[in-house]
Parts: structure tokens; sequence; C-alpha cells
């Protein structure tokens, strides 16, 4: 297909989303007015599915056993590659969507909207996954596990920050619950006959404290305490702590796990208590197709958006679509939404903005650009391909 015949296509993108402009908008402060948590997103998963079956697409809710999971399949019947556009929806704990997934998930509904109705003679197939739980719980992992992205040709979504970035890393994480079993008794009269759960956690702290000095410079490991005791004058029989432990690479992972848990079964061990682990889902290190990030880079720099490169160090979180990077070509985006960080306040209240808004906005147009790259140039969808089959055959 020639270049010019190209541009028109992204033109009729831009046109059509300009148009929807006003639905999206209401559509993605719905879900900010109306946040809910990980897995129990079923009013935003709703309200994402709604505009995409108006206009026709198939729907397959609950999707691999997740109550608010689903996918939504435009299938042109004719040749063409399978393009998958992930949608997050739920909101975090006391912040609402202090990290924007209203403004994720929306954009991922806009962009195939755009591509079905402003681009009807593409071909191939478009599918938009609603995958929840990526604050708790890691959906897409889930999802993953049991198939839902091993027939796609490419994987994409976008994420806002305060800085407009097509690459970033992502570290690999995992979340462990430590529940310790004590012994409960007076703490003024018997205090002899106890075994105390707390002082288990305590130890716990100070032996992963004690870790820090020997973890390499990538490693993090977070925690609190949400269990405690019950009464001061009671030794705690029960007592619980959350940590969170990242690492750039799962393999890197698998050493601080180890060490962690260590620590807690010692403080265990030195209290007395007995430890049960519940340990979570993995989330993988994020593999950005950078071929695939270089032609939205170009789109965005189509639609006047300047791109920053990431900076050398730092400021890296997790996300389940590592996990997805691990199957498929992905990329995974930012677009800046103002001088604010995830997983705050100000975040929160920039993501209801008219800034937040108009990012959503872009990003949908330069996903819905991407894809039509992918679907209209051979050799821009093999070279993607290529290079993610070249690191999977190194990885």
């Amino acid at each position: 297909m020639s270049e010019c015949t190209k541009i028109e296509q992204k033109n009729k993108i831009i046109y059509t989303l300009d148009n929807l402009a006003p639905r999206l908008k209401q559509l993605a402060l719905h879900i900010h007015a109306n946040p809910e948590l990980s897995f129990e997103e079923v009013a935003s998963a709703a309200a994402l599915i709604a505009p995409l079956r108006e206009a026709g697409f198939e729907i397959e809710e609950g999707l691999g056993g997740l109550p608010t999971a689903f996918r939504a399949t435009f299938d042109s019947g004719k040749p063409g590659p399978t393009i998958a556009l992930l949608a997050e929806y739920d909101a975090l704990a006391d912040l609402g969507h202090a990290c924007g997934h209203n403004l994720i998930g929306t954009a991922s509904i806009a962009a195939a909207l755009a591509l079905k109705t402003g681009f009807p003679e593409l071909s191939g197939r478009i599918e938009v996954l609603g995958t929840p739980a990526e604050e708790e719980g890691g959906g897409k992992i889930i999802l993953a596990e049991k198939g839902f992205f091993d027939h796609h040709d490419a994987a994409m979504m976008f994420h806002p920050r305060d800085k407009t970035m097509v690459v970033r890393g992502g570290l690999a994480c995992v979340d462990a619950v430590f529940k310790f079993y004590g012994k409960a008794a007076h703490a003024a009269s018997a205090p002899q006959n106890g075994i105390s759960a707390l002082d288990a956690v305590i130890h716990t702290f100070v032996g992963i404290n004690a870790l820090r000095q020997l973890f390499t410079d990538d490693v993090r490991v977070h925690g609190i305490i949400t269990h405690g005791g019950s009464a001061t004058n009671i030794v705690p029989a029960y007592a619980e702590a959350k940590f969170l432990l990242r690492a750039n690479t799962v393999k890197g992972l698998s050493t601080v796990r180890d060490k962690v848990f260590a620590a807690a079964q010692g403080a265990a061990n030195m209290s007395g208590a007995r430890l049960e682990i519940e340990e979570g889902l993995t989330y993988a290190e994020r593999n950005n197709n950078l071929t695939l990030a270089e032609f939205f880079r170009q789109n965005l720099d189509a639609l006047g958006i300047e791109v920053v490169p990431p900076p050398r160090s730092g400021g890296i979180g997790s996300s389940d679509i590592g996990n997805v990077s691990q199957i498929t070509a992905a990329i995974h985006p930012y677009l800046r939404i103002g001088d604010v960080m995830p997983h705050t306040p100000e975040f929160a209240e920039a993501a209801g903005s008219e800034a937040g808004l108009a990012a959503m906005l872009n990003a949908a147009k330069a996903l819905a650009m991407t894809a039509v790259d992918l679907i209209e140039s051979p050799e821009m969808l093999r070279a993607v391909r290529e290079e993610f089959l070249s690191w999977k055959a190194q990885n």
C-alpha cells in the first residue's frame, strides 16, 4: 500500500476519534468517579464493554474464569495480523484512580472503535482484552497462563505519567504474606506462657533490613504490618505482614525471594512462632519491543507530541504487561498528564483532568495509527515479529 493511502487512513482514524471524543471523555470520567478495586471492577468493565457491543464487536465476558475480564473481537475475515489492545480499569484502595486506569481502559476501547468504524477496509483481527486486577492480583498473568495471548502478533496499551516516553523498563516482582502463629497469654501475669507472633513480624523486618546491604541496586523490598495483635495486655497469638519484592529479572527475583523467605523463617524460629507464607503471582520484567515502540513514536510525532528519553536509572515500577511481553511483541508507552507521579492523590486528580483526557485521546490515536502500520505494511509487521522472535531465541 502507498504511504499516501496509509496517511489517509490514519487521518480517518484521527477524524473518527475527534468525533467520538465527547463520549470517550464521559466514559473515562464515569470510571474515574466510580473507582473499583482489583477483581471488583463490575461497573467499570460493563461501561467499557457497552460501546464495543454497540459497535458490533463480539463480546466474551468472564474471560479465563475472571468475572471482570472480557474480550471484544472484530474479525474482518481477511488475512492479516491479530492485534491486542489491552484495557486496565482497577483502582487503588483509598486513592481511587491514582494510576490512571480509567484513561488506560478508555484509550484501548477508543482505538478499537476507531479502527472498526474509521478503517472499515482493515484486514486481520482486532481484540480488546479487558484485563482486571493489574494493581493487586495480576489479571494479565492469569490470562497469559491460560493462553489468551498466544495467538497475538502484537499487544499494545498506554499508561499516563509525568513524561511522554515510548520505552520504559519494568521490574519483576512478587508479593508475599507472612502469617505467624504464636500463643496467647496474659502479658502481665503470665507472659512466660506466651509466644509472640508480633515479635516474629518485627524480627522479619529487622532481618530484611539487614539483608539490604547485600542486595544489588535494582532490588526493592517493601512491606507493611497488616495485623499486629488485638490488645496490648495479650501476647499476640497471630500477626501478619505483607511484602512486595522486586528485581530486574525473574531470575534475580528468585534469589531475593529465597533470602527474604529465609529471614521470615528465621524470625519464626527465634520467637517460637509457626510461619505460613502466601505467595502471589510473579510479575515478569518488561520486554519492550523497540521496533514497535519506534512506530508508536513516529505516530506521536505525527500528532505533534514530543517524546523524551527515559531516565537512565530509577523510577521503575512493575506491571503484569511484563508477562504478556514474554509471549508476544508488546509495548507500554507513557503519555504525560502533568507534573505528577502515580499512586498519589495528585495523580488521581490529574487522571480526571482535561490534560488527562487529552492524553487519553492522543494515546488512542497513536495506538490505532500503529495498528494501521502493522495491518497495512507487511514489512513493518515482519520487523516487529523478527525482533520478538530473536529475543525469544536468546531467552
